[in-house]
């Protein structure tokens, strides 16, 4: 299969005026420096539906979308914002004016200058309309000025003091107006084609097969970036990966495209390195999310019953295979400044789950069945499959009847974004690297809107904890929105509309000779203007 795969390919990158290079270099001393040229092919799967994270956070579009845009900011690995796109910047004393002084001779991919008037547009008509977590980041922005091509002024209505962590390419992607204004942004052409201002030019998209990547000539970070080109291989499916690396048909992945079962085995080859963190920047909670338009979902007993039939350690454990940590809440584990386990649990009880349902008038019928629903996990992963597969034996075993379903990943967004045709989800969802951004989104009653992918999905709606949300906002006490969100995430564990099931480690595996990928923290997703092959 990988051969005629790679013939196909071969044939596709030719055509595309590219060349395929071997795929696995000889290691190179780090003494020489780095090495100039090659080309990097990363495994992939599953295929993105888009090509620009400024109007969606789905991770397969962000994973090659943060390759050809750059952000106003990049992040150290503790979080602190560094210079990218924005050379300096400057917050007033009460937190209502963000002055931006941009990079100069900075140039879109198709030649035109980067200029104030595209982060005006990219604020005010795209992040704030259509990007689900941008819509709660960036409520408060209500004008931007433009003094100069070079000067960005945002005015806020309250303060938001989460903003400055907000600014990373895939988090917040700067659009070029001169390309967007006046057309459908949802449907514009350049989604598929983006013209960006990062160290790699889209080449092309074979679908199904792969999209090419070149060198960005007039990058504006000089020298950079060192890789020819960067090549995304659509894989099958997960398990595909591994052979993929270990044969040299790739020479990087992330976790999330490659099984879990495969990990430890490929990671102790010798031309395979192991990255494994627990995120930062990307840190996120899988979660399994209830459609609370359903009749059968408004009672929250049913909701807790759900908890207390699923085994977490054993799911992390069988599962995920120990990369990662049971999720105790909304809030990431790695968030230290924000995270608490002071809040309600559902220890793994399968008797209290039947007392619970029975309770709210599930009993079971002849055959032992409660209650029968459909579960849709989000196609970004095979773990994603096996883990619905033991949620569902689990709820089987309290009398919850539930049907698996699968979908391509443009399908499961439709599905539950806009027809609403779903009973419950699973999917992974980034809540760094602040709640205001991460986790906010997926408990807002505001941040409900169709269309918009992985907002609001379970329709919740409580007046506290909207309250607690829009306070924890605006506060710039760090005690006090400490206590906030302390607040916030015990009414989302009693109010249980989103069971959290793990915190996944971020993990990427590549040939030894690939060096430099991860250079800030934004991990896997980060730009790769450093990066290199080591040549003989």
């Amino acid at each position: 299969m990988w051969i005629s795969r790679r013939k196909a390919l071969e044939q596709g990158v030719a055509a595309a005026g590219l060349s395929l290079l071997p795929a696995i270099w000889p290691n190179e001393s780090l003494a020489a420096g780095p090495a100039r040229g090659g080309q990097l092919i990363i495994g992939q799967s599953p295929e993105p539906t888009l090509l620009t994270s400024a109007i969606t956070v789905a991770g397969p579009t962000q994973v090659v979308s943060g390759k050809i845009f750059d952000g106003l900011l990049s992040y150290d690995n503790n979080l602190n914002p560094r210079p990218q796109l924005a050379q300096s910047w400057a917050v007033s004393p009460d937190g209502l004016t963000y002055t931006f002084k941009l990079r100069p001779g900075v140039s879109w991919h198709d030649g035109k200058p980067f200029t104030s008037a595209d982060v005006a547009f990219s604020v005010l008509e795209v992040w704030k309309k259509y990007h689900s977590r941008g819509r709660a980041t960036f409520a408060n922005v209500v004008a931007v000025d433009t003094p100069d091509a070079l000067t960005a002024i945002w005015h806020l209505s309250k303060p938001a003091p989460y903003i400055l962590s907000a600014l990373a390419s895939i988090e917040s992607q700067i659009l070029p107006k001169h390309l967007y204004a006046g057309t459908d942004i949802l449907t514009n052409p350049r989604n598929v084609a983006p013209i960006g201002t990062g160290p790699f030019r889209f080449a092309e998209w074979k679908r199904g097969q792969y999209i090419a990547l070149t060198r960005n000539p007039n990058y504006w970070d000089k020298g950079k970036p060192y890789l020819d080109r960067v090549i995304f291989r659509i894989l099958p499916d997960a398990s595909s990966a591994a052979t993929a690396l270990e044969t040299g048909e790739i020479q990087l992945v992330s976790g999330v495209s490659i099984a879990y079962s495969d990990m430890g085995r490929i990671s102790r080859l010798p031309n395979v390195s192991l990255f494994r963190r627990n995120g930062h920047y990307t840190a996120g909670v899988t979660g399994f999310e209830f459609n609370l338009d359903r009749p059968y979902f408004k009672d929250v007993r049913v909701r807790r019953a759900f908890a207390h039939a699923i085994d977490l350690n054993a799911l992390v454990k069988t599962v995920w295979y120990g990369y990662g940590k049971v999720a105790t809440g909304p809030v990431p584990p790695s968030l230290t400044q924000f995270y608490t386990t002071d809040v309600p649990s559902y220890p793994f009880d399968p008797q209290k789950a039947k007392q619970l349902l029975d309770q709210a008038g599930f009993k079971p019928n002849a055959q032992g069945v409660r209650l029968s629903i459909t579960h849709d996990p989000a196609p970004v992963s095979d773990a994603y499959f096996r883990s619905a597969e033991f949620i569902r034996d689990a709820l089987g075993k309290v009398g919850v009847q539930v049907q698996i379903r699968r979908q391509d990943f443009a399908s499961f967004l439709r599905r539950v974004y806009t027809e609403r045709d779903f009973d419950s989800i699973q999917f992974p969802a980034n809540a760094s690297p602040d709640p205001a951004i991460g986790a906010q989104r997926l408990y807002w009653s505001k941040n409900f809107q169709k269309g918009v992918a992985f907002s609001n999905g379970s329709h919740y709606a409580s007046p506290e904890a909207d309250r607690l949300l829009e306070a924890a906002q605006t506060e710039v006490d760090p005690a006090k929105r400490r206590a906030l969100y302390v607040a916030f995430q015990k009414l989302a564990m009693t109010d249980l509309p989103r069971i959290p099931l793990i915190a996944l480690d971020e993990v990427a595996l590549s040939s030894r000779s690939v060096r430099a990928y991860i250079t800030d923290d934004t991990g896997f997703y980060g730009n790769l203007a450093s990066a290199t092959i080591a040549q003989s």
